[in-house]
C-alpha cells in the first residue's frame, strides 16, 4: 500500500527542518536572558531561526568561532569577556566596531564573519527616551567593551564631558584617549579606589561594569549620598533589572534606566543584521518582564 501523501503541502512547498542558527558566546552564560528575548521575536515574526546560548571560556573562544563557521551559523553575540578578544578571530569589522574597538554582534556576510557593535547604539536609544545627552556631563564606571561602546556613542551624540572611573589604569587611560581622539567630547580618567563620590555637576551616571550581574545585592563602590535627584542613573545589567544601584538611585530621587532597554534595543539591531526583519521591541521586552516579574 503506498505511503500517504501530505495533502497540506503545495507542489512549491517543502518541509524544512534546518533552521538558521544564531547564538551567544559568553562566560558566565546562564544569567544572560538574551536567548529568551530573541527567540520570542523569532516566534512572533515566524522566522525559521534559533538562538543558542553557550558558555565559552577565553581559551576556547577561537574554537567556538571556528565551530560556528563549520556549522554555518548566521551570526552570534559576544558578551563578557569576549567583546575585544573575538576581533582577532573575525574577517573584518563594521564602522562602529572599528571606532569602538569592541564587538558584541557578529554577522555572516558573503561567507565572512564581520564584527559589529550594537551595545552603544542600544544604550543611547534607551537613554534618549529619558534625556538628551547633548551638552551633558557623564560619569561612567568601567572601561571594558560595553563602556567603550557607550562612551563612543554618547560622545558622538553630543555629550560634552565624560569621566571614566575604572580600577585598571591602563584600560581607563586607553578609553579616555580613544574618546578624546575620535570624538569632540572631553574625557578624563579617574582611578576607582574605594567609594567614588559623584561630582555635583554630573548629569548622567552609568554603570558599564558587570557588578550586579545575577546578584541583586552587589553594590557599586560609590558614595550613595553623592547621587542627587537631578541625575539620571543608568545600569547596563539586565539580570536582575532592579540592581542595587537602581534601587539606591530611586531612593535618592534620581531618574533611572535599567538594563532591559539597552538589551532590547541592541537585540533589535542584531536580529535585523541576521534576518533582515525589524523585530517588535514590545514583544521582546514583554518576555523579559515576564521572566523577571515585571
Amino acid at each position: 500500500m503506498p505511503a500517504a501523501r501530505n495533502t497540506n503541502l503545495t507542489m512549491s512547498e517543502e518541509l524544512n527542518f534546518l533552521p538558521s542558527i544564531t547564538g551567544s558566546f559568553a562566560q558566565p552564560a546562564a544569567e544572560n536572558p538574551t536567548v529568551e528575548m530573541v527567540e520570542a521575536a523569532y516566534r512572533h515574526h515566524g522566522l525559521h531561526f534559533r538562538y543558542l546560548n553557550t558558555e565559552v571560556t577565553p581559551e576556547n573562544l577561537a574554537a567556538a568561532v571556528a565551530g560556528a563557521r563549520a556549522m554555518n551559523w548566521v551570526g552570534f553575540n559576544c558578551s563578557i569577556p569576549h567583546k575585544i578578544a573575538v576581533i582577532e578571530h573575525l574577517d573584518g569589522l563594521g564602522e562602529s566596531a572599528t571606532v569602538i574597538g569592541a564587538v558584541n554582534c557578529v554577522v555572516r556576510r558573503d561567507g565572512q564573519y564581520i564584527g559589529e557593535n550594537t551595545d552603544g547604539k542600544g544604550f543611547l536609544k534607551s537613554l534618549q527616551e529619558i534625556i538628551d545627552p547633548t551638552g551633558k556631563r557623564i560619569v561612567m564606571f568601567g572601561a571594558g567593551g560595553a563602556a567603550r561602546a557607550i562612551g563612543v556613542e554618547c560622545s558622538l551624540a553630543g555629550a560634552s564631558h565624560l569621566t571614566i572611573v575604572n580600577r585598571g589604569e591602563a584600560r581607563g587611560h586607553k578609553l579616555t584617549t580613544l574618546l578624546n581622539d575620535q570624538t569632540s567630547a572631553k574625557a578624563v580618567f579617574e582611578k576607582w579606589d574605594g567609594d567614588y563620590t559623584i561630582p555635583e555637576n554630573t548629569d548622567v551616571v552609568i554603570n558599564a561594569t558587570s557588578i550586579g550581574l545575577a546578584d541583586a545585592e552587589a553594590r557599586l563602590a560609590l558614595n550613595v549620598d553623592s547621587l542627587k535627584e537631578n541625575m539620571v542613573v543608568a545600569d547596563v545589567i539586565p539580570n536582575p533589572p532592579r540592581t542595587q544601584l537602581i534601587r539606591d538611585a530611586e531612593a535618592k530621587g534620581c531618574r533611572v534606566l535599567d538594563g532591559l532597554g539597552m538589551l532590547v534595543n541592541q537585540g533589535i539591531t542584531g536580529i535585523e543584521y541576521w534576518t533582515g526583519t525589524t523585530a517588535d521591541g514590545a514583544v521582546m521586552r514583554a518576555r523579559l518582564e515576564e521572566l523577571f516579574g515585571g
